[in-house]
């Protein structure tokens, strides 16, 4: 059995998706359907996040690697041992 994720999401991102929601609600559209619209929308939002802060963590550790890369690189070439 696959083990389900319980994604807690903030009370901002869920206030956020009832207002768009309730933005592009339909006349005639019942309350059920609005709340689960105002799901799928927590839940693009939610993987949106997720998306942008794997893509921040990343470029971090490019970053780092980067500026960390020069000084490694010179301690490496004077320990190679000489034949």
């Amino acid at each position: 059995m696959a083990k389900q994720k319980h994604t807690n999401i903030s009370e901002k991102t869920s206030l956020e998706a009832q207002a768009v929601a309730k933005g592009i609600q339909r006349p005639g559209q019942t309350k059920e359907q609005s709340k689960l619209i105002a799901q799928g929308i927590e839940k693009g939002i939610d993987l949106y996040k997720k998306q942008q802060k794997a893509k921040a963590r990343e470029l971090d550790k490019a970053l780092k690697k980067a500026k960390q890369g020069p000084e490694l690189s010179a301690l490496d070439v004077e320990n190679i041992p000489r034949v």
